[in-house]
């Protein structure tokens, strides 16, 4: 696969429907060790000045193990095509077996973190901030029971996109 670097300022599409919809992964490691996990939730912004975005993970991922133990992750948007590949990847947890590989995808080397060759986009993400959801912060109650019945918080991170890569 074959990328060109881009601006974040130069991205022409909705992160309503790149998130909500059509999801994202979140990519961790190193290209010896590397995980990934599916997110349909998340933010895409400006933070401090700089260009950001928000994910959530929750404290059973195993991918969040990767995300905490690296200064970057990446996001990468995949087609429509992938979409069997972006449920697996929401559904397996990765410990004891090569969740990338067995969801048809391929790891790619990037800025010393790992993105998914198979992306049409790949954002390098170097993280800024992070903190548990607290139940106690809830104005609107309801999400807190809907959400987290059992209480497992995601924890949020904050992250600069110091690079974006889009498929040539």
């Amino acid at each position: 696969m074959s990328f060109r670097e881009v601006k974040a300022e130069e991205l022409n599409m909705n992160p309503f429907t790149k998130i909500g919809k059509e999801w994202l992964l979140i990519t961790a490691g190193t290209d010896e060790k590397c995980n990934t996990m599916t997110a349909s939730w998340g933010a895409m912004g400006v933070m401090w000045g700089k260009n950001a975005v928000t994910v959530y993970i929750r404290p059973q991922r195993y991918t969040k193990e990767f995300v905490d133990s690296e200064e970057t992750f990446t996001i990468s948007v995949l087609g429509a095509d992938y979409r069997k590949a972006l449920n697996y990847c929401g559904t397996v947890t990765g410990r004891g077996i090569d969740k990338i590989k067995e969801a048809g995808l391929t790891p790619y080397a990037v800025d010393g973190t790992e993105g998914i060759a198979e992306a049409d986009m790949i954002m390098v993400c170097k993280k800024m901030y992070h903190d548990t959801i607290k139940p106690e912060c809830f104005l609107a109650k309801e999400h807190d029971t809907k959400w987290y019945p059992d209480k497992d918080y995601h924890t949020m991170y904050i992250a600069e996109v110091t690079k974006v890569l889009v498929k040539e």
